[in-house]
Order: C-alpha cells, then structure tokens, then sequence
C-alpha cells in the first residue's frame, strides 16, 4: 500500500493530500464502507453533525484494527450550535459520539451570516483547541469576508476551509485568498456529483493520456491545484481507484483545460455561503 503524500497545516500538523467523505453513510452498510475505505489506505474520514453518522465514524476505526493514532478525523459544528457555549458542548458530544478522546479537526459548517453568531463560534473552536478538545480547527463554506472577522476578531487563522470545488466551480478567486492566508484548501463534491463532467473533453483527454480514469483525472487535478479533495463512495474498487492518485501528472495544458470547464453558475445547488444557511 502507497502511503498518500501529506500537506503541512498552518498550526504545525498535517493532513493527507486525500480523504474520505462520509455523507451520507449511515447504519452498518455505512461503517462496512468506511472500514473499507481505511483498509483501502484512507486516514483522514471526513463527518459532521448533520451527517448523523458520527457513532459509524468511531466504530469504523475501531474495526478497522488501525491505531488511533494513524487516522485523522473532522467533524463539523451545526448552525444550530453557534453559541459559544453550545459550540463547546457540540464538540464534546461528537468525541462522546465516537467514543473518542481527541478530534483530529473540527470545523464551522456553515458560517449562516443572517445568524451572525460564526464569530461566537469560532472562539470555541479556539477554546477547544486550547483545551485539547481538537488538535486542529478550520471552518468550512467561508467566503473571504467571513475568514477576515474571525481573524480579526481572534487572531487565530484557520487551518483549512472546506468548499465547494469541482471542475465545473474551481473557486480560484477563494483559493488565491487561501494561499495569501495560508489556509489549506479542502474540497467537497470534488469530483462534481450528478453533473461530474467524466465525459468533458479535456477530462477524457487528460484521462486518456495517463491511462486512467475521468475521476482519477479529476482528483489529481485537484491535488496538483493544491486542494484536499473528499471523495465519497461505498464500493470498494472506486475506493481504491479514487485513492490512486499519486502516480501520474497532469500537465499544465491538461489542469488549464480542466479549468476551464468553470462556469458561472457552477454551484451543484444554491449554495452562496452569503446566503445559504444550515442549522
């Protein structure tokens, strides 16, 4: 089994260059497909709260027979726990959750503006970090207003924000922000769900000429960007495929063409962080 490459985060630790998204796996089917996503080579298994599957997330690990130590795991704070002191509390009952002891990174789900309680929030994730709660904290569908008044209102950058990318929405303005930050860049629906663009020409192409799949093409497209992505699936042979990543390059015409496959209205749903909100 290839060890996955590793980014370094802005509070010292690191994340694989590739993880596991969880949604929506539930119930046994859902711990089997996770388990045999870590025995596929995963480390990084990516839930929330509003997955409703954080028991499945713990159980998986500890079937799995891997060391704690050698998986790292994020869960997501909900609207509803914006509120500092819910927000701690939301943190605890996720480690109660999967019998943990220690989060691995835990996020903002949404920042839901019209609240306006995300400041509140993040200065719990700040505490809970202090209190050993999580190793790292991040946010996730923040746009570059958002990320500038928790950083001014704490001083405490956050090591990664999860977006929305895919082809079809490269988020290139979110991820210049990001590099000038130094914030690591994580990516949901990376390779595009329902609209995934495997049969695009510069995919096929891209494909084509490294002698592997559109997803595969995708994904790397996503590493070399410098992005995280979170690739979900159940079956076992695209796990594997989706994980191998680490052996071909795409060149700087096939990521450009990639690129731009980019559209204006990309979003796979409304999805404006400004003003989509979830609790």
């Amino acid at each position: 089994m290839t060890t996955t490459p590793r980014y370094e985060l802005n509070d010292g630790t690191s994340l694989p260059q590739i993880g596991f998204g969880t949604y929506p796996l539930k119930g046994e089917d859902g711990v089997e497909a996770m388990v045999s996503a870590l025995e596929t080579g995963y480390r990084l298994l990516d839930s929330a709260v509003n997955y409703e599957n954080e028991k499945e997330v713990g159980e998986a690990v500890r079937r799995s027979g891997l060391d704690r130590s050698e998986v790292q795991i994020t869960t997501k704070v909900p609207g509803r726990f914006h509120e500092k002191a819910l927000a701690l509390t939301s943190i605890e009952d996720s480690l109660s959750a999967m019998g943990l002891e220690q989060l691995d990174l835990v996020l903002i789900h949404w920042p839901n503006p019209s609240v306006d309680r995300y400041v509140e929030a993040w200065e719990a994730l700040v505490e809970a970090r202090e209190r050993g709660l999580t190793r790292s904290i991040g946010v996730s569908n923040f746009t570059e207003a958002h990320l500038a008044r928790i950083i001014d209102a704490t001083g405490v950058t956050p090591a990664v924000n999860q977006l929305e990318l895919h082809p079809a929405f490269p988020q290139e303005q979110m991820r210049a922000a990001h590099d000038r930050l130094g914030i690591r860049t994580e990516s949901w629906s990376p390779l595009g769900k329902r609209e995934a663009q495997y049969d695009a020409a510069p995919v096929v192409q891209a494909a084509e000429a490294h002698g592997v799949s559109p997803a595969q093409a995708i994904l790397r497209w996503q590493v070399q960007l410098g992005s995280l992505p979170l690739p979900k699936s159940a079956t076992p042979s695209r796990q594997r495929e989706n994980l191998d990543i680490f052996g071909f390059e795409l060149t700087d015409a096939e990521m450009a063409g990639i690129c731009g496959l980019a559209r204006e209205d990309g979003r796979l749903f409304d999805g404006d962080p400004d003003t989509h909100e979830e609790m």
